[in-house]
């Protein structure tokens, strides 16, 4: 006789981060064999996230065991990763791209409005009650797992939609993987159709897919984890701030500006220090290794805790509510977003970030972008514009918008 599955498989947080980075080799080595992936520039880390969750479904439909994954140490990787773009970022960028910012802000804001209008009138077509169409909406999709975790217990306790946050998760899971697959494509097509060539200059995360390796300083990585470090303490402090200003924004953002801050104004005071350009150019291929590294990492992770077996029960409409998402992203992207956003190859790249921001996470939108720039070159005020408005102002008007439609 065979010993009785255990109904839950718990795997530590140890063998959970060793795990991930087997599958981030494994993806890569499948991209690399693959030439549809790389047309359409398909993040690596993408496709072993997508088997592991692939193998765990299985396992729960086959063996009725349920895998669970300690990904703690995911909220650290993706710390770091926006901690690094802050450090490497220019006051000088910032005020080119604040224009930009204002557009896509705006942007943002009106697909947030067309996004819950679409999920509530598809549940009222299923015969719900049309506020439950909102967690298939910007709670879910353009706010990600963490508003759809805040969100659901007030549907469920005040509205009365007692299957809100199986709603919730179970869009977030099919937006995240859809989210990770049409940036690419979707920039690919822009740059075909209007003749786009690529960027020049540094890469802002990683390197181009064609170099073989990257000059790396054993001082300059070692400065690059303590400005990271530096970083992420402010950013504990940052954070807090917010909070009691009644912002109630994530902890990547605080992260995100105290590497802005320590770039541009701390750095720029030490003599022969962080403003010194030839000091930077020494830790830039370190925070660039790092970032990449972390943002991989990170995005294998949120697919391999990607539990398929939630979509049971509410597979249809959720699935009828994503057909028709996706729809409106990729119409929106194509013929507002990269319109707005100056018809160029930063434009493109902004609309591979936009459509992974509108379906599912912030880290899926920098996924997507340097997937992008990773082939074709950089875009720098890309980098800027994008984790300022979908990490930093989106989260506010989101929560406002939410509030305003409940009503």
């Amino acid at each position: 006789m065979f010993a009785a599955l255990p109904q839950t498989l718990n795997v530590p947080a140890f063998q959970s981060f060793t795990l991930a980075i087997l599958l981030f080799f494994i993806g890569q080595k499948v991209s690399q064999h693959s030439t549809l992936l790389r047309r359409y520039s398909i993040p690596e880390p993408v496709v072993g996230g997508f088997l592991c969750a692939c193998v765990v479904g299985a396992a729960y439909l086959a063996l009725g065991v349920r895998i669970a994954f300690d990904l703690d140490v995911r909220e650290m990787l993706l710390l770091y990763f926006f901690a690094a773009i802050g450090l490497k970022s220019d006051l000088r960028t910032l005020r080119d791209g604040g224009r930009p910012v204002l557009w896509l802000l705006g942007l943002a804001s009106v697909f947030i409005l067309l996004q819950n209008l679409l999920g509530m009138g598809v549940a009222g077509l299923f015969g719900l009650d049309p506020r439950a169409g909102l967690m298939t909406g910007s709670i879910s999709l353009t706010g990600g797992i963490g508003t759809t975790l805040a969100w659901g217990p007030e549907f469920v306790t005040r509205l009365g939609i007692s299957n809100a946050v199986e709603l919730g998760m179970a869009s977030n899971m099919v937006g995240l993987f859809v989210a990770c697959t049409i940036g690419g494509p979707v920039a690919s097509y822009l740059m075909r159709r209007h003749g786009l060539n690529g960027g020049v200059g540094t890469l802002d995360v990683g390197v181009k897919a064609e170099q073989a390796s990257v000059p790396l300083d054993y001082m300059g990585v070692l400065r690059a984890l303590l400005w990271l470090n530096l970083a992420l303490m402010l950013g504990e402090v940052i954070t807090p701030l917010f909070h009691q200003a009644g912002l109630q924004l994530p902890m990547f953002v605080g992260c995100l500006l105290s590497g802005m801050l320590l770039r541009n104004l701390l750095g720029r005071w030490m003599v022969g220090g962080p403003g010194n350009s030839q000091y930077w150019q020494g830790i830039r291929q370190g925070l660039a290794l790092i970032s990449d590294i972390c943002l991989g990492l990170f995005l294998t992770m949120a697919l391999m805790g990607v539990q398929l077996w939630m979509l049971n029960g509410v597979l249809g409409f959720v699935l009828s509510v994503l057909v028709l998402q996706v729809a409106l992203t990729v119409a929106f992207t194509l013929w507002v977003v990269f319109r707005c956003m100056g018809s160029d190859y930063e434009a493109a790249v902004i609309c591979a970030g936009f459509g992974g921001i509108a379906l599912g996470s912030t880290a899926t939108a920098m996924a997507n972008m340097t997937a992008v720039t990773q082939r074709h070159g950089a875009a720098h005020r890309a980098f800027i514009v994008m984790p300022l408005v979908c990490g930093f102002f989106i989260d506010i008007v989101n929560a406002l918008v939410i509030q305003w439609m409940l009503r």
